[in-house]
């Protein structure tokens, strides 16, 4: 089992580095040829692992609904190679959406946009529009054109959720995948290995769905690409979501969640145990920003993370694995900053917590 306070800066250790070499360009042709089949292929990219399937094969995205046990009309993102036109799969692009493409694509940005009627309505949980991102991991970016090279048309897209059992925590590294799917064999999922994500958590997703409807930009999921970066580019800021808002990857309010019950506290929580008040019953894992001012109470064992949002996402996925794997009765989250910079963070443990009430 990994030591789970090693790497608290986030890079990958020696060990979680070990056997972690890119799928080779044999590997790539072959998981190329197994999405062109409608089989499954999960892939690295710089958030975390996506399960992938042809996105214009209902039955292969039907095959990552299964395999996940996710809900019918909860919708997938279609991953693009950078050479592919985002025009085949949306029925318009705004200028807004090309400012944003060219600001942050290949990255980590979903923009919600109209659905092209050619593309079925499976990638979307039956909704009229589509969420579209070209990741930036070369492993990534070469499946997606190896793929599209097998298109008549030449713009393949792979449909690609989080490689996990729906709500669990995503993976972000090839052995995570192979954790979560035992009952599939290497004929039914091929995993390519492409080393540690180096965000760590999900897309930023955006709606530009429904701009001719008057509604602006709008802010559905927090990630890497903040709202203040998009406000940049787009010279107005992307609002709350809204009761219309198209339905997204990662939006329901317990999400994201490890086997091991999650809750967050306060510094002034921690402060109290140190003083002897308060101290939680049984093996406690307590992920905090900082060292704190004097010895973990009994049953408690301090876990120091990187006080810096982007170090911190990379770390989050992995840690919240070891700690399920390692046997804690419970898991402690400090809470962090409120700042924009948070937000992604904030996000995803407030929904992991959410899931245990």
């Amino acid at each position: 089992m990994p030591d789970p306070r090693a790497d608290s800066e986030g890079a990958a250790s020696p060990e979680a580095q070990a056997g972690q070499a890119e799928a080779g360009p044999g590997q790539i042709l072959e998981a190329a040829q197994r999405l062109a089949q409608g089989r499954l292929v999960a892939f690295p990219t710089e958030t975390v692992y996506g399960l992938g399937a042809d996105a214009e094969n209902p039955a292969a995205v039907a095959r990552i609904y299964d395999a996940k046990r996710r809900p019918a009309n909860h919708p997938v993102i279609v991953h693009l190679a950078p050479d592919t036109d985002p025009g085949y799969w949306a029925a318009s692009i705004p200028s807004q959406a090309r400012l944003l493409m060219a600001a942050f694509w290949p990255g980590p940005l979903t923009l919600i946009l109209p659905r092209a009627a050619r593309i079925p309505d499976a990638v979307s949980g039956g909704q009229d529009s589509i969420g579209l991102r070209c990741p930036s991991h070369p492993v990534a970016q070469r499946l997606l054109h190896a793929f599209s090279v097998l298109k008549p048309h030449g713009c393949g897209g792979v449909a690609a959720p989080s490689a996990n059992q729906f709500g669990q925590v995503s993976p972000t590294r090839a052995a995570h995948v192979r954790s979560e799917f035992p009952h599939l064999d290497e004929q039914a999922l091929m995993i390519l290995e492409g080393g540690d994500s180096e965000v760590g958590i999900e897309s930023t997703i955006l709606d530009l769905s429904r701009l001719e409807q008057g509604v602006g930009p709008v802010l559905l999921r927090p990630g890497h690409v903040t709202a203040l970066q998009i406000a940049e580019v787009l010279g107005v800021p992307p609002a709350l979501p809204d009761a219309a808002a198209p339905r997204v990857s990662g939006s329901l309010k317990a999400h994201y969640a490890p086997r091991t019950p999650v809750s967050l506290v306060s510094a002034q929580v921690l402060d109290d145990w140190i003083r002897g008040r308060g101290v939680p019953p049984g093996r406690v894992a307590a992920v905090v920003l900082d060292a704190p001012p004097g010895p973990a109470p009994g049953g408690v064992e301090w876990i120091v993370l990187p006080a810096d949002p982007a170090a911190y996402a990379r770390r989050l996925y992995a840690l919240l694995r070891d700690l399920d794997e390692a046997g804690y009765d419970r898991i402690l989250l400090q809470r962090p900053p409120a700042g924009p910079a948070w937000q992604g963070v904030n996000d995803r443990i407030t929904r992991a917590a959410a899931a245990f009430g």
